[in-house]
Order: C-alpha cells, then structure tokens, then sequence
C-alpha cells in the first residue's frame, strides 16, 4: 500500500502540470481555507529534496504567485460584500477580531494572519471590507505570500533531506513540524488573549466607577 501511494505520489510530483495544481491550490485556499495548499507545497518540498523533482524554487515561486492572486480575490470579494461581513452571525467576530488586530499592527496583520488557520481569509476579506488602500494591502500581501510559501516549502524541504530514502516519512515529519508550529502560535495567542482579558474588564470598572 505503501509502495503504492509513493508511486502515486512519485508520478504527480514530476508532472509538470503539479505547477499548475499548485499555483491553482494556492488560489484556491486564500477565499476557500479547507483546500489543503500548505499540505501541497510541503509535500512538493519533500520530494523536492527525495528525488530532485519537483524544481523546490518553482514550487515557492507559482505557490508565492498563487496566494497573491487569492488574496486579491478575497480582499475583492471583502470590498463587495462589507456589510454581511460586518453582520453576518459567523463573519462578525471574525470581522472584529480582524479590526483590532489591524489597529494594532496595520498592514503586518496580513503577514501575521497568513500562518494563523482561517485567519488569512477573515483578514482579507475584512482589509477589503475597511476599504484598507490596495497599495499597502499588495505591498504587505506580497511579503506574507512569499514568506508563507518560502516557509511551506522549505519546511517539505527540511522533512525530505532528513528521510532521504522514504518519502512518506519526510512527508509526515514537515507535517507534523507545520502543525506543531501552529498549535504552537495559537497557544501564545490564547494566552496572550487571556492577559490582555483583565486589563479590559478594568478599564471597563474604572469607567464605570468614574
């Protein structure tokens, strides 16, 4: 079974359509967060160090390219749609949290948001939403697509060089090193969240009291 979903995976990795497929993926996750483009790339980088194939710069390049042009998608459909976002029962919150974390480290929020699950998609669609200029969004759009798909593949690229010989557990240690990265980042975000939770119930008493 093994054997067989590497020859599977051997045969898509040197087709030189998988550019294209990523490229698509990479589109495709930046408005529809449940397409695995970061498994995609990291896969890619893994065989990219395996087997010499795919080309890992080409993979970061058309990935890189690929979120671009998906953010810009999202950030449009944000422009069109601002006032469901801002209404809407399940994009409110996200809409909100997006607001604060733009107030406080403006264009950096998109950088930041793109490593954080589903927070790439609420913070573009919410930069659109704000009307956030579209300069500064593509200037700051280009460094978290580019870091995102240098991170991504390099990740596939560390996990490759370390099971030379075996693909498959290349594949599942840059996985598992991606999700630890994240569950990681969400831990200190949830605590961080937490200490910050006081301070606001004190300021709101102390307005209270005045």
């Amino acid at each position: 079974m093994t054997h067989a979903i590497l020859d599977i995976l051997t045969t898509v990795m040197s087709s030189p359509w998988l550019y294209l497929a990523i490229f698509a993926l990479a589109t495709l996750d930046a408005f529809f967060p449940v397409v695995p483009a970061e498994t995609a790339v990291i896969t890619a980088g893994v065989f990219a160090a395996s087997t010499g194939q795919p080309h890992l710069l080409l993979v970061i390049a058309v990935a890189a390219v690929g979120a671009f042009v998906g953010d810009h998608i999202a950030y449009t459909i944000g422009r069109t749609t601002n006032t469901k976002l801002r209404t809407g029962k399940r994009t409110a919150k996200s809409f909100a949290w997006t607001e604060r974390l733009l107030a406080e480290r403006g264009g950096l929020a998109l950088v930041v948001a793109r490593y954080i699950p589903g927070g790439r998609t609420a913070c573009t669609l919410t930069m659109g939403a704000v009307a956030y200029p579209r300069r500064s969004f593509a200037f700051f759009d280009a460094i978290a697509a580019t870091s995102w798909a240098v991170y991504s593949g390099l990740i596939g690229f560390i996990g490759g060089a370390a099971f030379e010989n075996d693909p498959i557990k290349g594949l599942l240690l840059g996985v598992g090193i991606a999700v630890t990265i994240t569950v990681i980042v969400e831990v200190v975000r949830y605590v961080r969240k937490r200490k910050a939770a006081p301070t606001a119930e004190q300021e709101l008493t102390g307005s209270a009291a005045r």
